[in-house]
């Protein structure tokens, strides 16, 4: 079985046959079809089930009095959307699907058996909710800092890894079904200020992206431009080289030794990488 909720949290932990056979079962008895711009969940919603998307593409978002959408993260294929929701009394935020999906339906009874046990797997759970949180810091840092063409191509490069890590790619290609105003909306850029730079990415051969599929033809270059530093991510079994996971994204992540940069200030006062040996 192709259980992408498991993938992802290999990063962190290896499972046992045992441990893997219970994360099988639980994605398997119960899963639900969502059409395109639906609600996974609605904002002020409260749910008894935690939904993990097994395919499709959703987002987590918020709307504004006015109508204004923000696009708060992106998900893909092995994330769980709302892992709080049996904590809470009602979402403060929405879980939308962007196309068509499924979700798979985890009781909020057997979340509690797995988060409050002592095993690999509730501490991979764990980690998959800070890593969850790390993302959402990355777009604060997007919007404080990074440029119009550092936020795309950095928001770029995480999808293409994240794909990746679960196996969702055909080398460099994947699917990624949205619209120049859902990129708006997760970049607080607009629609034509994303276009342009969607542009510049294309005329300089680093992205072909057609018909909803979306090729990184220059990763590296990619990643140079999008001032990408994957420790947000924590794909610690990747970063350590553990030839079990090493193949899905290990040549587009450093190793851990190498991530750790510190920043000297230039004459423009534009922070400078540094590897620090």
């Amino acid at each position: 079985m192709h259980n992408v909720w498991a993938m992802k949290m290999e990063q962190f932990t290896r499972f046992t046959p045992e441990e893997r056979g219970r994360l099988d079962m639980l994605v398997a008895a119960r899963q639900r079809h969502h059409d395109a711009r639906d609600d996974i969940i609605a904002q002020g919603a409260h749910s008894d089930h935690c939904h993990v998307l097994l395919s499709g593409f959703a987002c987590r978002y918020a709307l504004l009095p006015d109508g204004q959408r923000q696009i708060m993260a992106f998900l893909v294929p092995g994330d769980l959307c709302d892992a709080e929701i049996f904590v809470l009394d009602r979402m403060d935020h929405a879980i939308g699907a962007l196309v068509p999906s499924v979700t798979a339906m985890i009781p909020a009874s057997a979340m509690r058996v797995l988060l409050r046990e002592v095993s690999a797997v509730s501490e991979a759970l764990w980690w998959g909710t800070m890593t969850d949180l790390a993302v959402l810091r990355e777009r604060i840092v997007d919007h404080g800092r990074r440029t119009a063409d550092e936020r795309v191509a950095h928001l770029l490069y995480e999808m293409l890894v994240r794909h990746r890590i679960v196996a969702e790619t055909r080398g460099d290609t994947f699917d990624f079904p949205i619209t120049q105003t859902d990129l708006a909306d997760a970049t607080g850029l607009t629609p034509s200020h994303v276009n342009r730079v969607l542009r510049r990415l294309r005329d300089e051969g680093i992205i072909v992206w057609h018909s909803r599929v979306l090729t990184v033809v220059d990763p590296a270059q990619l990643k140079q431009l999008g001032q990408f530093n994957a420790d947000y991510l924590h794909l610690q079994r990747t970063e350590s080289g553990d030839p079990a996971v090493l193949a899905r994204a290990g040549d587009l992540i450093a190793p851990h030794h190498l991530d750790h940069l510190s920043m000297d200030f230039g004459p423009t006062n534009r922070p400078v990488r540094r590897i620090v040996s």
